[in-house]
């Protein structure tokens, strides 16, 4: 005979199983996957953002650029996770990205200018009266071995994808030339891809504009992909945020862990109204062109909260992993009102620079259960960095990579535990190009940050630069006369890095020789 209790109990048991494994018998919120074993993350990604386009001080006190920008959202990110006040890109923007997808340095990579159209250097590259430049990769980033003038390398996405991430490309791709691979983020191991191609600005921010679709003579850079919105009256930094919380649903209704790498066109130029926002900026006395890059800034500044609002409603919040980054520095050299070169002061100059405003950038941190809330690092990373880091975060071991990775993980420096290292580590940067304007640190040069120290060498003419950014974080001094022993100490760092990833130099049309380097140069 069946003993009734032990029935009971057993039945009591498979019950509990069930409501366990199907969660009918508990009330959940529908997006909700917090079940799954790796977390969400979301990069966020702006273009052209300069280390004070922010209410939020990423110095050790607040600036009048700090006072005229509105950004509440990084002010809350940062109250909820870490800031890095020294994180650095490349002075432009393909460079930087092919670096965040490879965890390579720009010198090794090769892309070291921005692409767009194949195995074609650009115009004033051709046409400078004083260098020839050398063939460096102006295809960009490919997926696939062969193609001429493109660094094969493993991307980002694409080790995630295949760790079952579901992976969600929104804004600006810039990775590859058109005709090429990397043109689409798809090649790259992008599940979905919102409105990027090979080109790195949109001809218009405007919806009711069709983003700039239609004007023939402009095709090349207007934005795709998103017709539902075109003769809307939307601005583009809204229609992407929307698209990629759309694509967040997806991955969540399939229980399945994303990586959203939301990168905006904004703040790059063209320089559009934000309508929602630039009257108060116009009542403040700002100058028409200011008051549209603040509105810029603050549209950016509502995705980001949209994006950490909709984590929020859905449940996401303890699982997801929060990373705010700039690809390079503000654009200072032309399209603003006001000095040329003192958009980022007290940096110096901006984008297409070696110097400070040209490669410094705002970064923020948040990971639940690992970051301390409101707290900050001085400590140094750069671009390749993220590519370790993710990869680590996501909890992927040994993964196939086809590439030599030049960053290493910051993932000890946002655990409350952490020491500083005794070795200072060495960050580098290497431009053999023309960006186009000229201007305070613009121009082919090679660097090196050592702890205090920065190393500047410029290729046309072997200028040398030494300055202390700790006590000088203007550069405003050059050392090099005063401190030569320090100068020859970074010199042979730089050197001995150029030499180790076979970098690229250009030819001086005067002499016919290539230039040398650092410490073979006769200034050395």
């Amino acid at each position: 005979m069946i003993n009734k209790g032990i029935f009971v109990k057993a039945s009591m048991i498979i019950l509990i199983l069930a409501c366990h494994l199907f969660t009918s018998c508990k009330s959940t919120k529908i997006g909700s996957n917090k079940t799954s074993e790796k977390p969400n993350i979301v990069l966020f990604f702006v273009d052209d953002m300069g280390w004070q386009d922010t209410s939020l001080p990423f110095w050790d006190r607040k600036t009048p650029y700090n006072d005229i920008y509105r950004t509440p959202n990084m002010e809350r990110l940062a109250k909820e996770g870490i800031k890095f006040t020294q994180a650095y890109a490349t002075p432009v923007c393909s460079p930087t990205r092919v670096s965040l997808m490879t965890g390579m340095n720009a010198a090794r990579h090769r892309v070291t200018n921005w692409t767009l159209h194949k195995d074609v250097l650009k115009p004033q590259e051709i046409n400078h009266k004083k260098l020839t430049f050398p063939d460096w990769n102006v295809n960009g980033l490919s997926p696939v071995a062969g193609i001429n003038h493109s660094v094969f390398a493993t991307p980002l996405p694409q080790v995630l994808h295949d760790s079952g991430y579901y992976t969600i490309h929104a804004g600006k791709a810039h990775f590859g030339a058109i005709g090429t691979p990397g043109e689409d983020p798809i090649n790259l191991g992008f599940d979905v891809n919102i409105a990027g191609h090979a080109a790195g600005a949109p001809q218009s921010y405007l919806g009711t504009e069709n983003f700039g679709n239609g004007m023939d003579d402009k095709k090349v850079w207007a934005v795709p992909g998103l017709e539902k919105y075109h003769g809307k009256d939307i601005f583009l930094t809204d229609a992407l945020t929307r698209e990629a919380l759309l694509s967040i649903d997806t991955a969540v209704q399939d229980k399945k862990p994303f990586f959203l790498y939301m990168a905006h066109y904004a703040i790059h130029t063209p320089l559009y109204a934000d309508k929602k926002y630039v009257q108060k900026y116009l009542d403040a006395g700002l100058d028409p062109k200011e008051a549209k890059y603040a509105s810029m800034i603050e549209g950016m500044d509502k995705s980001l909260g949209d994006i950490m609002d909709h984590l929020a409603e859905n449940d996401l919040v303890d699982n997801t992993i929060i990373l705010f980054m700039s690809d390079n520095g503000g654009l200072s050299a032309h399209a603003r009102a006001g000095v040329p070169h003192t958009h980022n002061a007290p940096l110096n100059s901006g984008k297409g620079s070696a110097y400070e405003g040209g490669i410094r950038e705002p970064m923020i941190v948040k990971w639940p259960g690992v970051t301390q809330s409101n707290s900050e690092t001085d400590e140094m990373v750069i671009i390749e960095d993220f590519y370790p880091t993710i990869i680590e975060m996501a909890g992927i071991r040994q993964p196939n990579i086809q590439q030599t990775i030049d960053g290493i993980s910051f993932v000890p420096m946002l655990e409350q535990s952490y020491q500083k290292p005794s070795e200072l580590r060495p960050l580098f940067w290497h431009f053999p190009n023309h960006w186009g304007p000229s201007g305070p640190g613009i121009g082919a040069s090679s660097s090196v940050r050592y702890g205090d120290f920065k190393y500047l060498y410029y290729h046309l003419d072997e200028r040398k630069e030494l300055f202390n950014i700790a006590e000088d974080i203007g550069e405003t001094k050059n050392l090099i006369d005063e401190n030569p022993e320090k100068a020859k100490a970074l010199e042979k760092i730089l050197s001995d890095y150029l030499r180790k990833v076979d970098a690229q130099f250009p030819i001086n049309k005067e002499t016919g020789k290539k230039t040398p380097f650092p410490d073979e140069s006769v200034n050395s």
